[in-house]
């Protein structure tokens, strides 16, 4: 244990950063955290270790200069992760270079080998970061729903990078 005291926070206050973003972007009002009465999550109907599971990343899909993804997108399972690192993180709080912290397949997988899991979809689902309630609620979730489905995925992990 150290003695040393604590200069600052050593996580992400991402209800901090949301709100210096809209003041730095000129809304008039600060962000709005959404709240929900029911949250639909339901038990499982049998173990995880028959369940399909489908990962939901916000990591990037394209390597390089270009602008970050606005759009959805899936990717095979196997296609790697080196390629969807190039924005959206907190630079100054994290880093990269542990790719299972943000697209854990390799320890999904081994959970498959091991009993653990059931299985993996064959691809991952990628989301934008946006502050959008209204297009996550409306277009982003059921077009990942509808994709899971398609896959037969019983259970969504949702990873944020």
């Amino acid at each position: 244990m150290t003695t040393e005291p604590i200069s600052h926070r050593r996580y992400v206050s991402y209800i901090d950063k949301s709100r210096e973003y809209y003041a730095a972007s000129g809304y008039e009002r600060p962000y709005r955290w959404p709240r929900y009465a029911d949250v639909p999550f339901a038990r499982l109907e049998k173990p995880l270790s028959q369940c399909r599971i489908g990962v939901v990343t916000t990591a990037d899909q394209a390597p390089g200069p270009a602008p970050r993804a606005t759009k959805l997108f899936t990717a095979p399972i196997n296609a790697g992760s080196g390629l969807f690192t190039e924005k959206s993180w907190d630079r100054e709080a994290t880093h990269t270079r542990d790719p299972e912290t943000y697209l854990p397949l390799q320890r999904l997988a081994e959970h498959v080998a091991a009993g653990h899991l059931g299985s993996l979809s064959p691809r991952f689902y990628g989301v934008p970061t946006d502050y959008s309630q209204r297009l996550t609620v409306e277009q982003d979730a059921p077009q990942i729903e509808k994709w899971m489905r398609e896959d037969g995925v019983d259970i969504a992990l949702l990873v944020p990078l």
